[in-house]
């Protein structure tokens, strides 16, 4: 079993940056790929970004919505069996409840189907 938890939403003025957090507990050894999804009142669910990595692997490999593209950057810390999300030059439009999810699948690529464990959601809101 896995746990997922996510952390760090909250208000930002336009143009401004936040951070978030993902925890990963459990059987974190089956884990093998992480992504942050966001939804929006009214839209539905869509990926944001994304990360794998080969088991017991230092390194992962990352992918981004062209929305978030040079905006936003994931990052991995396999010791802290932890994900984080930093989010710079916050538009309105990022406005979402954003989710953590993990797999054990190796490719889920940017299917929300193929991530089993999912977290609350932490709100963030971005205003002019």
């Amino acid at each position: 079993q896995v746990q997922v938890v996510e952390s760090g939403g909250g208000p930002v003025h336009a143009g401004g940056s936040l951070s978030l957090s993902c925890a990963a507990s459990g059987r974190t050894f089956t884990i093998y790929s992480m992504a942050w999804f966001r939804q929006a009142p009214g839209k539905e669910r869509e990926f944001v970004a994304g990360c794998r990595w080969i088991p017991r692997g230092t390194s992962y490999t990352t992918d981004y919505a062209d929305s978030v593209k040079d905006r936003f950057s994931i990052t991995r810390d396999n010791a802290k069996n932890m994900v984080s999300l930093q989010m710079n030059s916050l538009e309105s439009e990022d406005t979402a409840v954003y989710y953590c999810a993990a797999s054990s699948f190796t490719l889920p690529g940017r299917t929300s189907q193929r991530y089993q464990y999912w977290g609350q959601g932490t709100q963030v809101t971005v205003s002019y």
